[in-house]
């Protein structure tokens, strides 16, 4: 469809909207007669409630009501669940206590919800909060993996004895013993994935409506996926059928997983909209979205991997501890195990994999999906393996790599990690990919930095992901006024979506660009949606879109057959146009797919036997088998040796994302998920203070994330190899720049500094981590 077709950097066309200041993001509702939420939330990590007295904030001016837990018990409300179990080492299932809307008897991280007040304005509700005494009766806390697995540790879970959430584990471990009883080399590493907190630049907000003469629950909400919300409020908390649900989502600024899940204001909202006969608005802050949103990554890694005389990986054996928090969270332990382990090969032809996961409870803000979930932490861990290998047998980064990638004529190839990757040519990815870095002239620059008295490094890492999983539909609309409207139950929350499936329609369709309209996140509209997560809504919202045009096209030609009198010839149809075969393209024995939409819709135009007019249709595309992007990211960079100060002065990506939709819109997704990794290599950590458990970096005054100075110039190109797994050969994206981006900085990190002999730095690399790192050097 010329420039505005599949695979053209078409600009965004929601950013003028968004960039005018004419987006609509939940923070801009205002509903007549609404009301104002605040919450109050626990300034103890551990104690239990012995008493609150809400008598004073009650009687308060502008006060409507204030909640408590026992409210929301003697109501019927329900807890938010762990959606997604995983199974013991011995098959049994984990205890999974459910997240409490407000707290009943204990608080257990600081930030848990305690009480909520409803007042006439922000102001009153605020001052309200302060006349709330809570009679806490403090308990022991503890912050750290360490400090919960310790002997005599305070218990988070009556049920749930050491704190342990759950032991899981994949892999054959006597296979794996044998491989390292016979190996050559053995190469182990101790890692550290460092807690983040994702930092959305909208933070979260509802608006909450319930409506007395339908019974409806209406809320509008930021969320990765409305319906996966509605499900949760009538299935788990309100607990009301789902038909009486209404969740909207318009305009989102950013996601990063942490908004896919179910909150408690959410409910709490609804709910007291519902008890009060007006609407319930509350708007988090900055200081509530660190300390009540979830965190990601908290994980920490023993890796082992055994190799032959050649450098050739025989077996891998892995150990992952990872912080829950105090709850389990929406998909929270699949992230650490499932998700982890199912990745555990990367690039690599690795025969034998043996992993144990144990996830255990702290004291500290539950712990879920952060771009990537689970991808990230496994590339971290073999790529920083991979290398620290190289150094330990001898070859370089790139030859050892090399000897071990799965080929391309080895695809599809089963994994011992689990996961058949369809195709890839990993291999070239990185030749490439040390072609554009200029991999062969480095040791000058090296030499020339020392000259200068700095320390330069280069370091690489490949990866491979899994993404594009469920299913999704879409429905298209032909409107009165010409405009062609797409739904689909995916959720933008910055990516471009408006853009890419407008794309795609629009070169399905044969329709100029600008006729296409894209909506998402309404639940009454679009009855069926999984959200976007995973990096799914292009590899499976893709195809769901043009399943629904070839829907379109079959009913067109239908309906053309029957208006231009075609008896049994054949219609056919391109660029719009709708003919009878083996007449010109511009003859009376054509129509347009504009004109015949509008005759379709008169029911006098309907052809023998068919029941409903119009061109409108629905599909729904469901995936037989995940999507596996892959690439390789090249950093370098330059150390102080007198500061530790780090410049990172390169950056080079090569990724196999399959067919591209718009390049524009890929570039923009692999330097955002680059920033985030860089912040988690270098700067970001979210740190409890490890007596009291409580947060000590709440605010950006305490957590830094990176800023445009800190981002190097970053070369991308693709190694485009379309996936076999669905229709249009997309891979998905959204993730990728932040799976490939730690293991590369802190490759490059270590590389800079081993000629002091340094073999591994922890993430976050910051000036004073490596200053310390080389003072012990």
């Amino acid at each position: 469809m010329g420039k505005f077709g599949m695979g053209q950097p078409v600009p965004r066309s929601e950013d003028p909207r968004l960039l005018t200041g004419r987006g609509r993001f939940v923070a801009d509702i205002s509903l007549p007669g609404e009301t104002y939420a605040m919450f109050l939330r626990s300034p103890h990590a551990h104690a239990d409630i012995a008493d609150i007295d809400t008598g004073a904030a009650a009687t308060a001016p502008g006060v409507l009501a204030v909640y408590t837990g026992a409210d929301t018990v003697a109501d019927g409300l329900g807890d938010i669940p762990c959606a997604v179990p995983v199974h013991g080492r011995d098959g049994s299932r984990m205890p999974r206590p459910g997240r409490r809307l407000l707290a009943r008897n204990r608080v257990r991280f600081v930030g848990d919800t305690v009480a909520m007040v409803v007042a006439e304005t922000v102001e009153q509700a605020v001052d309200a909060l302060q006349l709330i005494h809570v009679d806490y009766r403090a308990l022991p806390a503890v912050a750290t993996m360490d400090d919960t697995l310790t002997t005599g540790a305070p218990q988070l879970w009556e049920d749930v004895p050491g704190n342990v959430a759950f032991h899981w584990q994949m892999g054959d471990e006597a296979d794996v013993t044998e491989a390292f009883q016979r190996a050559h080399h053995v190469t182990r590493v101790d890692l550290v994935n460092n807690r983040v907190v994702p930092c959305a630049m909208e933070p979260r907000a509802v608006v909450a409506r319930f409506d007395p003469e339908s019974g409806r629950y209406i809320l509008h909400t930021q969320s990765q996926g409305a319906h996966r919300i509605k499900e949760a409020l009538a299935n788990h908390t309100l607990k009301v059928p789902e038909d009486t649900v209404q969740v909207i989502v318009e305009d989102v600024g950013g996601g990063f997983g942490a908004k896919i899940f179910h909150y408690p204001e959410e409910a709490l909202a609804l709910w007291a909209s519902a008890k009060l006969g007006r609407p319930v608005k509350w708007t988090g802050d900055r200081s509530e979205a660190f300390t009540s949103d979830t965190h990601g990554r908290d994980q920490r890694n023993r890796a082992e991997a055994a190799f032959d005389a050649e450098g050739r990986m025989l077996a891998l054996r892995v150990h992952t501890t990872a912080n829950m928090g105090a709850y389990l969270n929406t998909f929270g332990p699949a992230i650490p195990s499932q998700m982890t382990g199912c990745m555990l090969s990367g690039a690599y032809a690795i025969p034998a994999i043996f992993a144990v996961c144990e996830g255990v409870y702290t004291n500290t803000v539950p712990v879920d999906a952060y771009r990537g979930a689970g991808r990230p932490e496994a590339t971290y861990l073999i790529e920083r393996l991979i290398d620290v290998a190289a150094r330990d047998i001898g070859l370089p980064a790139d030859e050892i790599r090399r000897r071990n990638f799965i080929r391309p004529e080895q695809m599809p190839y089963a994994t011992a990690s689990g996961p058949t990757y369809d195709c890839g040519d990993f291999a070239r990815n990185m030749e490439d990919a040390m072609a554009a870095a200029d991999w062969a002239g480095f040791e000058a620059r090296r030499k020339a930095a020392r000259s200068r008295d700095r320390f330069r490094g280069i370091g690489m890492s490949t990866y491979v992901e899994i993404c594009g999983f469920e299913q999704e539909e879409a429905t298209i609309l032909f409107l009165e006024d010409g405009t062609i409207e797409v739904l689909i139950g995916t959720q933008s929350t910055g990516q471009g979506h408006e853009t890419a499936y407008a794309q795609i329609a629009a070169e399905g369709l044969g329709v100029p660009f600008e006729r296409i309209k894209v909506t998402q996140g309404d639940t009454d509209r679009i009855p069926f949606g999984k959200g976007t997560g995973g990096s799914r809504s292009l590899p499976v919202g893709g195809p769901a879109v043009m399943e629904t045009v070839a829907a379109v096209i079959a009913r067109g030609k239908l309906f053309a057959r029957h208006l231009l009198q075609a008896g049994e010839e054949q219609i056919t149809f391109a660029d719009g146009q709708f003919t009878v075969a083996g007449s010109d393209h511009n003859s009376d024995r054509g129509i347009g797919i504009g004109e015949l939409a509008a005759a379709a819709r008169d029911p006098g135009n309907l052809p023998p036997g068919e029941a409903s007019p119009g061109l409108d249709a629905t599909a729904r595309y469901a995936t037989k088998a995940p999507t596996f992007p892959n690439g390789c990211h090249i950093c370098e960079v330059e150390v102080d040796g007198d500061t530790g100060a780090l410049d990172i002065v390169g950056y080079t990506v090569v990724d196999d994302f399959g067919t591209v939709v718009n390049p524009l819109l890929l570039a923009g997704q692999v330097h955002g998920g680059i920033a985030q990794g860089i912040g988690q290599a270098v700067m970001e950590r979210a740190v409890y203070d490890r007596e009291s458990a409580q947060l000590i970096t709440g605010s950006f005054g305490d957590y830094p994330l990176p800023r445009a100075a800190d981002m190097p110039p970053i070369a991308l190109s693709f190694n485009c190899v379309p996936c076999t797994t669905n229709p249009l050969g997309i891979k998905g994206a959204g993730e990728a720049g932040a799976i490939g981006a730690c293991p590369a900085v802190i490759n490059a990190i270590v590389d800079a500094l081993a000629p002091l002999g340094i073999r591994h730095i922890d993430m976050p690399a910051t000036a004073e981590t490596i200053w310390r790192a080389i003072q012990s050097a």
